[in-house]
């Protein structure tokens, strides 16, 4: 990577009055704030003037729960609940933005593709082709499951042959559906759209069923950029076959560079060029104008967050429920049939590993990304080296307290450094896939490509209406 490449900028935000650990109470927090339009209007205003790329919304419908009940706690400290949809605020904030992309997290298993590519298109129209979309299998999935009703809920691999299902049928409507010519708006002749160059979408698939033509012409990106944050196996090969920007949670360079050798190296599986994915890191900056101001700073940060919050939120994400256990016990003692692959996983670092540095690791750190803290002159080294050390494209910050302090002091402190190096500036291009990728469109290697409006149906027989 060239000492001069652009790092790619984004933040990473939940609609919730804490994002993640609880801190709505702290005067940095965003406690009276997180519900309120003006608020992510502002926060967008700040992104968007500083030259960010984008601002991602992660969002679940679910929340964590214990045995199926959700914990007294949630509630009662903000435990990533409650929460408000992003997709509906998206509109406010282009309009009252001029750059900036918005990334929003949707799931391909409670919604239906079409109004999914509905809802996406119209966005992308409406901001002028900055939107992404986020796609997820699904998060807190039994607990979403109870709420929309679902009585025969899928396995995590049938949940990912959904998604392929999903993602395929939203394709078809974006991209197959209207030829690029199509939309004429003569009004000589009285003709808004030629009848002749719109395709019906026939898919009749295992998962999925859609039939009809898309309502929405073509917008500025056609689809919305493709982000995917999957880290399991299957997950990442389905980021491989379908991303263009996938979202890591690394927390050392050498597991970085790992992981985005291996998306790479799977996406030129998939016939794929392997800066066709671009690689986004996830990363908790407190910086201040001394290290020792920052190094006190992020001090106050984790003092606000416990074991107990740590223990009812790492249940809800990983299903092992630590909950009540002598933090003294280890590790390699735990027998559940829950959360085994975790065990595994931290008795293999340290056997020895006991339950309250579990607690204490995922504490201040969750499921967050890098931690960095110091001096501007220190954050910036450490950013560059980050990147350049395991081949990343750009970061994505995360909140400390919850407010927009974290991110002020970063644009006022660190940006202007790294602009000065060469390694940040203004993104280029109008759309949100030019901000990252150079090009308005889906790269000519992608899936989408193959697909037609109608899908050659498992069981053997065409489509009717098939388009070429």
């Amino acid at each position: 990577m060239s000492e001069h490449t652009r790092i790619a900028l984004g933040v990473f935000e939940m609609m919730n009055p804490s994002n993640g650990m609880p801190t709505w109470t702290h005067p940095r927090g965003r406690g009276d704030d997180w519900d309120r339009l003006e608020y992510w209007v502002d926060l967008a205003r700040m992104l968007d003037a500083a030259g960010f790329d984008f601002l991602f919304f992660a969002d679940t419908y679910g929340y964590a729960t214990l045995d199926g009940v959700m914990p007294d706690e949630v509630a009662a400290h903000g435990i990533q609940f409650p929460a408000l949809d992003p997709m509906l605020a998206i509109a406010a904030l282009a309009r009252e933005t001029e750059s900036i992309g918005f990334v929003v997290t949707s799931p391909t298993t409670v919604e239906k593709p079409y109004g999914t590519a509905r809802r996406f298109a119209t966005l992308d129209r409406l901001t002028g082709g900055r939107i992404g979309w986020n796609v997820v299998t699904g998060s807190s999935q039994a607990t979403t499951d109870e709420l929309f009703g679902v009585t025969a809920p899928l396995t995590h691999d049938q949940r990912y042959d959904a998604a392929d299902d999903f993602l395929d049928t939203c394709l078809r409507h974006w991209e197959h559906s209207w030829d690029d010519d199509a939309e004429v708006r003569d009004r000589g002749r009285g003709v808004y759209a030629d009848p002749s160059k719109l395709h019906r979408v026939e898919v009749d698939g295992v998962y999925q069923r859609s039939r009809g033509v898309f309502a929405v012409p073509p917008t500025p990106q056609r689809s919305p950029m493709l982000f995917q944050a999957g880290t399991s196996d299957r997950g990442r090969a389905y980021a491989a076959r379908n991303a263009e920007a996938v979202f890591i949670q690394g927390q050392s360079i050498a597991s970085a560079a790992a992981h985005v050798a291996d998306i790479r190296e799977q996406a030129v599986r998939q016939g794929r060029r392997p800066d066709d994915v671009k690689v986004v890191t996830g990363m908790t900056v407190t910086v201040a104008s001394t290290r020792a101001e920052a190094l006190a700073l992020r001090a106050e940060y984790e003092e606000l967050l416990t074991r107990a919050d740590a223990a009812v939120m790492f249940a809800g994400i990983t299903g092992l429920d630590l909950t009540g256990l002598d933090p003294e016990t280890r590790v390699v003692d735990l027998h559940t049939d829950l959360g085994q692959t975790l065990v595994q996983r931290y008795a293999r670092q340290n056997p020895d590993m006991k339950v309250g540095e579990i607690l204490d690791a995922f504490r201040t750190k969750a499921i967050r990304g890098f931690q960095i803290t110091g001096s501007p002159e220190e954050v910036a080294d450490e950013i560059e080296a980050i990147v350049d050390g395991a081949g990343i494209d750009g970061v994505m910050l995360e909140p400390t307290f919850g407010g927009p302090d974290a991110y002020r002091a970063f644009i006022e402190l660190v940006l202007p450094i790294l602009v000065a190096r060469g390694r940040a500036g203004a993104p280029a291009g109008t759309t949100l896939r030019e901000h990252l990728t150079g090009a308005a469109r889906l790269a000519s290697t992608h899936r989408a490509h193959t697909l037609r409006a109608a899908e050659l149906v498992r069981a053997g027989r065409t489509s009717k209406g098939e388009h070429a």
